[in-house]
């Protein structure tokens, strides 16, 4: 018996080994030669290979792409290591990630044509300490989005700056179990989004100098829907005064510049701890989805909202646009620090809503809030108004756990 154990720990030992011998780092340099050498090095990638990329501009005409399982791509800094792409021929990615557990790092993506680095259908990916920018700023013919994971599982966002996105800098859609922290969104029309996702925790963020901050959506006619359990804490949205840019026609195109915090249509939502200022619309904003749509399986309006314990300071004094008119036009100016639409289904206006579908705001003292009661002003337009009781919104939600991955160690 006693052998038999040798022989089994002697096997392991072996596989273990072999394993380590196995995983290879491949270079690549900036110079002559390094697109193609970049190129290869990513499709010859083997299981365990870290692709180092040393520093310097690497000029690429096409974006690059990475199907291997467990690799490691790896620069030697975000402002060293620069992948350009402002003469890409095509309108793809920068980077497409399509495999597992891959680690991105390092590095920074400048000037692609579509998205600058996306994952798709990728169970524990990290981007860690990447820079993603348009650096002819904030442009409509800028590429959609800087860092996209969609469709993807245990997704890690840590120390990422994204500039310039022309829909959202930092865009997690369609996935679950992700953190989006220490990271910074600046010039972008979205600073971060969070789309039709399950648990994610977006925390000690600075979302600045965007349209809107940090948006929190769920859309109708996507293949997942129902986004819920989502934590926004200890985040700063300060500042986000740049005009919207966004191509019309998108989602976003429609946040009006100024808007701090957005939350619509989304369920089980907490935003809590941060810090809001300089947001000229206003600090926080829970709607309903406000457009036509054929989808049965869609909830158009948020449920279970808790918006609670975060610093105010002055906003509201330039609400923009279309949507800043509409609430500018029932709250005056400076518009409260946090407006609901007051929009529910309309069963539930009727009667009742139950408690954990309820939009709760238990602020400080001092806090500003409006109830907009659309639904109201549309059914009884001769005898409506709204509410800017902010102690009637007092209550509570059991909050979210918080989302653990199996690649992250904490931070």
């Amino acid at each position: 018996m006693r052998s038999i154990l040798i022989r089994a720990a002697v096997f392991a030992s072996g596989v273990c080994l072999a394993g380590l011998v196995s995983a290879a780092e491949l270079r690549v340099d900036a110079g002559d030669g390094a697109t193609e050498k970049l190129v290869e090095a990513l499709i010859s990638a083997q299981p365990g290979d870290t692709v180092v990329i040393g520093p310097g501009r690497i000029e690429l005409t096409e974006g690059l792409s990475l199907d291997v399982d467990d690799v490691t791509v790896r620069g030697a800094g975000p402002d060293q290591t620069i992948l350009s792409l402002k003469e890409q021929t095509g309108s793809g990615e920068g980077l497409l990630v399509t495999s597992n557990r891959v680690v991105l790092e390092n590095f920074a993506v400048e000037d692609a044509k579509g998205d600058g680095v996306k994952s798709k259908g990728s169970d524990q990916i990290t981007f860690r300490n990447l820079r993603v920018e348009w650096t002819n700023g904030p442009n409509e013919k800028n590429g959609s989005y800087g860092v996209y994971p969609v469709s993807s599982k245990h997704v890690l966002i840590d120390k990422v700056t994204v500039r310039g996105a022309s829909d959202a800098g930092i865009y997690v859609g369609q996935s679950e179990n992700v953190i989006v922290r220490n990271s910074r969104a600046e010039y972008n029309v979205a600073g971060i989004e969070i789309e039709n996702s399950m648990r994610a925790d977006v925390y000690k963020n600075v979302a600045t100098h965007n349209t809107g901050g940090i948006l929190v959506f769920d859309l109708p006619n996507l293949p997942v829907q129902g986004g819920h359990d989502i934590r926004v804490f200890d985040n700063d949205v300060v500042d986000n005064d740049t005009a919207n840019f966004a191509p019309k026609g998108n989602t976003v195109a429609m946040v009006p510049k100024g808007t701090g915090i957005m939350v619509m249509a989304n369920r089980n939502v907490h935003v809590f701890g941060n810090r809001l200022s300089g947001n000229g619309t206003t600090h926080v904003l829970i709607g309903a989805y406000p457009k036509d749509y054929d989808d049965k399986n869609y909830m158009f309006v948020p449920r279970g909202v808790f918006v609670h314990g975060n610093a105010y300071g002055e906003g509201g004094n330039a609400p923009d646009g279309e949507v800043g008119k509409m609430i500018a036009d029932i709250s005056g100016t400076p518009v409260p620090d946090v407006v609901w639409d007051g929009v529910t289904r309309i069963p539930e206006y009727l009667s009742w809503v139950s408690a954990e579908n309820q939009v709760y705001v238990d602020e400080q003292e001092g806090t500003s809030f409006i109830n907009l009661k659309m639904l109201s002003q549309l059914l009884l337009p001769w005898g409506w108004w709204p509410d800017t009781d902010i102690s009637g919104y007092k209550g509570s939600l059991p909050e979210p756990q918080p989302v653990k991955l199996p690649q992250d160690g904490g931070s």
